[in-house]
């Protein structure tokens, strides 16, 4: 059997496209909020996958349903008789706002989702890639764990903070055969940057293209990532050739950290 990879997020964006990316060589475990566009990325990948794909949605920044999904998790991993073994924290949330403004239900939110959900996830499925003898987990972070961006307190806290949780942990993990990274992507092309170019227009008046233009070019390359240059990435470090790769930021941003 394949190992099974567990994508969060994996509904859209840049989690789709690292399911399509790890599904020729795993099984597959997708979760996300939206059960119905999970299960058209769940329909689309079937004919790639070297395995099956299972579908199990959460809504992750809830703590409640958080627990329920593991259990969930659990129960089809003890059918499967196989643990999780690539686990892609992945899901999140961004929010901009001046510190003024910065209220205390976002910054809970933000820490929720983008923190608390990778941290448990981790803690729940790492003990299984330590009893197989290998694992894979990665973080899907951002440049805002590396750099400053202005009106992103709460966002920027909780990518530092998940870097902090990935650096911490390789180190504990690294004699285990489990290795720890995380990717940090600078502006994708995704639904949460179309968010952002609407909000700056609504805040400026400046038109959605020019918005655009603003956020891409905070890369030299001038241009905004494509979903699947993140996507390559996590599929490289989920396999065997990247096994002395652990505790790593790996920025993808076109040279905006160097």
């Amino acid at each position: 059997m394949p190992p099974l990879a567990l994508v969060t997020g994996a509904s859209r964006g840049i989690g789709r496209a690292i399911a399509r990316a790890l599904a020729p060589g795993h099984s597959l475990l997708l979760s996300g909020r939206d059960q119905t566009a999970l299960a058209a990325v769940a329909a689309e990948l079937r004919p790639l996958a070297a395995g099956k794909i299972h579908v199990v949605p959460c809504e992750l920044g809830d703590p409640a349903d958080r627990a329920r999904f593991l259990a969930e998790v659990t129960g089809l991993c003890d059918q499967l008789g196989a643990p999780v073994q690539v686990l892609v924290n992945n899901a999140g949330i961004a929010g901009s706002a001046p510190l003024a403004r910065t209220d205390d239900a976002q910054w809970a939110a933000l820490l929720e989702l983008n923190l608390t959900a990778p941290f448990a996830l981790t803690r729940h499925f790492v003990p299984g890639m330590i009893k197989a003898g290998w694992g894979r987990v990665i973080a899907v972070a951002s440049t805002a764990a590396l750099k400053g961006y202005a009106y992103t307190a709460a966002y920027a806290a909780s990518k530092s903070g998940l870097l902090g949780l990935t650096r911490a942990l390789a180190v504990e993990l690294a004699p285990k055969g489990v290795t720890v990274n995380a990717v940090c992507p600078g502006f994708t092309d995704t639904d949460i940057v179309q968010r952002a170019v609407a909000n700056i227009h609504a805040a400026t008046g400046r038109s959605e293209s020019d918005a655009r233009t603003t956020l891409a070019n905070f890369s030299p390359q001038g241009r905004l990532r494509d979903p699947d240059e993140i996507a390559a990435l996590v599929a490289f470090l989920a396999g065997p050739d990247a096994g002395g790769i652990t505790g790593q930021a790996l920025a993808i941003d076109g040279g905006e950290t160097a």
